[in-house]
């Protein structure tokens, strides 16, 4: 409903027209924006009365006090189409006073089957209402009809008698004036008598219906034209008490009665009747006078000049005097009136602005308070004083109470909105300490709970660290108040270190240490349980009311309820991050082909754990794969299929497998989860040795590269769609990563908001990248975590901060330099193990690695052996000089070797034993076509010794001097 109407709705029944007339205007003019507006009712024979308007100056409302209902203005266009109007404002000047605005919107009223007037809006610069204003101003008449029903009729100042007598008494104590009303042409005729009783001057009798319609008060016209319509309607007596307006603009009472005569047809031809001036009668008069004589207020009546005329009992009474003693006499020369502070002042200010007042003054005397009602006549003034000292006092004593309930409940519930707001145990105590310590003028508050038989604390403000310490943790002790609240289950209320002590006499120096004067101990209890004290301390002696302490011990209930909920969220908390410090990387490996840095952080809200994971696996061959993923949602669930999803990438990744391959095993694992289980992930394969990155995508974010001269880079293929959904084989993408460059890794969290939209976020975080190389170098493990905290600081703010979690991955990429890379082809036969040795042995003297020379000759023979022996060509050796000694043999077969348990007796088998003893680490991997076998090598240490390998001592004979590589290692093998 339309606020204006619902306001209207309000309005009891029962109100005058004339008030019905004023709020509907008003509300009209107020919805639309209108200039003015005005009511027209309908009156005898064409014409359209003026009863009302808001807004219009009466240079503008004179032209319209009466209007011809066949006429064309809006009103009585708006009374014969029974419908709305429209009519805008001339384009061209027109004969009579000129109207503002742009038009005038005017509606019927309806009273019955009939219409009966219309409401006219002038419209402003909005200028024709649109519908919904149409549909307002018809729910606005209808309002008006109802409370038009609803009003009360005019009953004059007294019950007329309806008996000969009391007309023709009346005949003879006044003046009576006749009139003869033409009904068909609406002609008026009034005598001298009647025009004196109506106030109308003969030069201004237009002898027309309209001269009468002008003096009659708008409430009193609608019903008085209603009278007369049913006493025509059914040839009865016409008779009516209605007000006129004098020359003077008052309103007086008058009586009026007729009787229609008509033609041989039936149709009504002229009512004559007579009108008379409508008083009180004498023993009215009387009547009124014993009311005011024996009334219980004090009554008094003054002239102008403010001597008494007038004084019942009660005014007697108060002022010491009978009525005779005061008459006459200056209300200010009275004593009892004297004693009245600012009496005369308050009087005749009141009296200065002519309308009626009130207001209450003290009697010093007796301590009484009066109410006093001054209202002003035409002969004097009326002063009305009645006793209200018993009813000010409970009024007083109901506002304190009430007063008091308000704030009580104004603070509990402010406490309660605080509280609804609060999620672990810290919020819960900053919120007491918020709500709960200045209402009280408290200075600190500190919360407790039970911990096997221990009271420890979960939160405080306002008391000394030191002291903190001192009470943590303490056994139950007898006579200790927390622990006693707690047994107890009621609160406990110190208002001096004196009470204090009294109770627990051991405590009589914790008040010094804690610098507290009165304490408030209150158990926290829920579901029947109580676990905990919450202490509200005072730095003063503070005894508090019976009020407070109901108010603590309530505000104690909601401190439990929320504390156990935020210790539950706590404990679920605690819980969460284990297991997510458990479920991403404990630490980022240090290689030489990448420095990282990395972050993870959680949805704003929830359970702080998700299925963002980021991860930096070292592969063989001076790789490194850079992963970062994306299950869907945020909880305890989600957590946990992303534990899965990166155990298998680590798996996948061991294998070797190319990144298309190891998506689409992802894919299937994901699938196989159930519908509704999608996850997204980005794998980054990046090769120190060809500075060559490869990227497979299923539905995640691309990653951005930063390149040397400060540009940011994201790959504009379209992703794959989210593991699950996606359908293989995934595309895989290569980019050349030139020396330096940085390859940030993240999740959608980190750039998308329900406020910003991942353009956007992408766009910034470009922004953002190049300034922050733009500042300087971004080389170090320190500068990147740096990094890291800039991005998210500016990314995640109060504002975006998305209901997701986000996981973010730097990578310095580090090109293997070109002199620490060597490879050869090999011929296919068993001529290569020899090579491979010269090779070997030749470029480790390069490097200054002759320690690891007999080794590596060892390993790499081995290795060559076995793919001339069991695989095919073509065959290639490549050494690789970075944080350990790389060895890989390249062939063109795809059968990958497999570790054999020889016995004694077998000729072969023992190859790859061999290598396992001698190497850090061997492995194999497929390439495009064939297979790569690999073994690392520990460097030497700063003395320029070598770890021994963990395989067989006896293995270890193998010396670099006085060992003919060649001929012995022909002899060995």
């Amino acid at each position: 409903m339309n606020a204006r109407l619902a306001l209207l709705s309000t309005v009891a029944p029962g109100v005058t027209e004339s008030e019905v007339f004023r709020l509907a205007l008003q509300h009209a003019m107020g919805e639309l924006g209108a200039l003015g507006a005005a009511m027209h009712l309908r009156g005898p024979m064409s014409a359209l009365r003026l009863v009302s308007a808001v807004g219009l100056p009466p240079a503008l409302t004179r032209s319209w006090e009466i209007v011809d209902q066949e006429g064309p203005s809006a009103p009585a266009r708006a009374l014969r189409g029974s419908t709305g109007v429209w009519v805008p404002r001339p384009a061209r000047p027109v004969p009579g006073p000129v109207w503002p605005g742009t038009g005038l919107a005017a509606l019927p009223v309806v009273s019955g089957p009939r219409s009966i007037g219309a409401l006219t809006v002038l419209a402003g610069e909005r200028g024709e209402p649109t519908p919904e204003h149409w549909e307002f101003l018809r729910a606005l008449v209808a309002w008006t009809e109802d409370r038009m029903a609803r009003a009360p009729r005019p009953s004059g100042p007294a019950q007329p008698q309806r008996s000969g007598e009391r007309l023709r008494q009346a005949l003879k104590e006044v003046r009576v004036g006749s009139w003869d009303w033409d009904i068909r042409s609406g002609d008026l005729v009034w005598d001298e008598a009647a025009l004196e009783l109506y106030g109308t001057r003969p030069a201004e009798f237009t002898g027309k219906i309209d001269s009468w319609m002008r003096i009659v008060h708008p409430d009193d016209l609608a019903p008085t034209l209603a009278a007369a319509q049913r006493a025509i309607l059914d040839r009865s007596v016409y008779e009516a008490a209605y007000r006129v307006r004098r020359p003077d603009g008052s309103y007086g009472w008058t009586h009026a009665r007729g009787r229609a005569t008509y033609d041989a047809r039936g149709e009504a031809l002229r009512m004559i009747g007579v009108g008379w001036e409508s008083d009180e009668s004498r023993s009215a008069r009387d009547t009124l006078g014993r009311a005011l004589r024996h009334m219980s207020d004090g009554f008094l009546a003054v002239d102008d000049e403010w001597r008494i005329t007038f004084a019942n009992l009660e005014a007697e009474r108060f002022l010491g005097f009978s009525e005779e003693e005061l008459f006459g006499r200056l209300l200010w020369d009275i004593p009892a009136a004297r004693q009245v502070p600012e009496l005369e002042v308050r009087c005749r200010a009141a009296a200065a602005e002519e309308k009626p007042a009130g207001f209450d003054v003290r009697v010093p005397s007796c301590g009484c308070r009066y109410h006093l009602r001054l209202v002003p006549g035409p002969d004097g003034r009326t002063l009305y004083f009645t006793d209200v000292t018993e009813n000010r006092r409970l009024a007083e004593s109901r506002q304190s109470v009430e007063r008091a309930a308000a704030e009580r409940s104004a603070r509990i519930a402010e406490l309660a909105a605080e509280l609804a707001k609060a999620t672990t145990s810290q919020d819960v105590v900053d919120a007491v300490a918020r709500r709960v310590l200045p209402p009280f003028a408290a200075a600190g508050v500190l919360v407790q709970v039970t911990e096997q038989e221990r009271l420890h604390s979960v939160g405080a403000v306002g008391y000394p660290e030191d002291f903190l310490e001192l009470i943590d943790g303490r056994r139950r002790l007898s006579g200790d108040p927390s622990w006693d609240a707690i047994r107890s289950g009621a609160p406990l209320f110190f208002s001096s270190p004196q009470e204090l002590a009294a109770h627990s006499p051991w405590l009589a120096g914790m008040p010094e240490r804690a610098g507290k004067q009165a304490w408030a101990f209150l158990p926290l209890t829920a579901s029947g349980h109580t676990f905990g004290v919450c202490v509200v301390a005072f730095d003063r002696l503070r005894l508090l009311t019976a009020e407070e302490r109901a108010l603590l011990t309530t505000i104690s209930a909601l401190v439990a309820q929320s504390l156990e909920r935020a210790r539950l969220y706590d404990a679920e908390y605690t819980r969460s991050r284990e297991l997510q410090r458990s479920l991403l990387p404990q630490a980022l490996p240090d290689l030489a082909a990448c420095t990282a840095a990395a972050r993870y952080l959680p949805a704003g809200q929830g359970a702080d754990v998700g299925g963002d994971w980021y991860d930096i696996i070292p592969l063989s061959g001076g790789r490194v794969a850079l992963v970062a993923g994306d299950v869907m949602g945020h909880g305890l669930p989600e957590a946990a299929t992303m534990g899965r999803l990166r155990t298998a990438v680590h798996t996948l990744a061991d294998l070797e497998l190319p990144p298309g391959e190891i998506m689409g095993h992802l894919n299937d694992i994901v699938g196989a989860m159930g519908e509704g289980s999608y996850a997204t992930c980005l794998y980054a394969l990046y090769d120190s040795t060809t500075r060559v990155c490869s990227l497979v995508r299923a539905g995640h974010p691309p990653p951005a590269l930063v390149r040397p001269d400060g540009s940011v880079y994201f790959p504009d293929r379209d992703a794959d769609p989210p593991l699950g959904a996606a359908e293989p084989p995934f595309e895989t993408v290569e980019l050349e990563v030139p020396e330096g460059s940085l390859l940030v890794l993240y999740t959608d969290g980190l750039v998308e908001s329900a406020k910003r939209d991942i353009d956007e976020g992408t766009a910034e975080l470009a922004r953002l990248l190049s300034a922050a190389h733009a500042r300087g170098a971004l080389d170090t493990a320190a500068e990147l975590e740096h990094l890291c905290d800039t991005l998210t600081a500016a990314l995640l703010t109060a504002e975006q901060r998305a209901a997701d979690d986000a996981a973010l991955l730097v990578a310095r990429l580090h090109a293997l330099p070109t002199g620490r890379l060597a490879s050869w082809p090999l011929p296919d036969d068993p001529r290569a193990a020899g090579h491979a040795r010269r090779h070997v042995r030749e470029q480790l003297a390069l490097w200054d690695l002759d320690q690891l020379a007999p080794t590596a000759e060892l390993l790499v023979s081995e290795l060559v052996g076995n793919v001339v022996r069991h695989a095919r060509g073509p065959v290639r050796l490549r050494l690789l000089y970075g944080s350990e000694l790389i060895c890989e043999v390249y062939d063109g077969s795809q059968a990958m070797p497999r570790i054999r348990r020889a016995t004694e007796t077998d000729e072969g088998g023992r190859g790859l034993q061999l290598i396992t003893a001698l190497s850090g680490r061997w492995g194999a991997r497929y390439t495009a076509h064939g297979k790569c076998i690999w073994t690392e090598q520990p460097l030497p240490g700063p003395d320029g010794g070598v770890e021994e390998s963990a395989g067989d001592p006896e293995l270890m004979f193998l010396k670099a001097s006085g060992f003919d590589a060649d001929e012995d290692w022909s002899t060995l093998l």
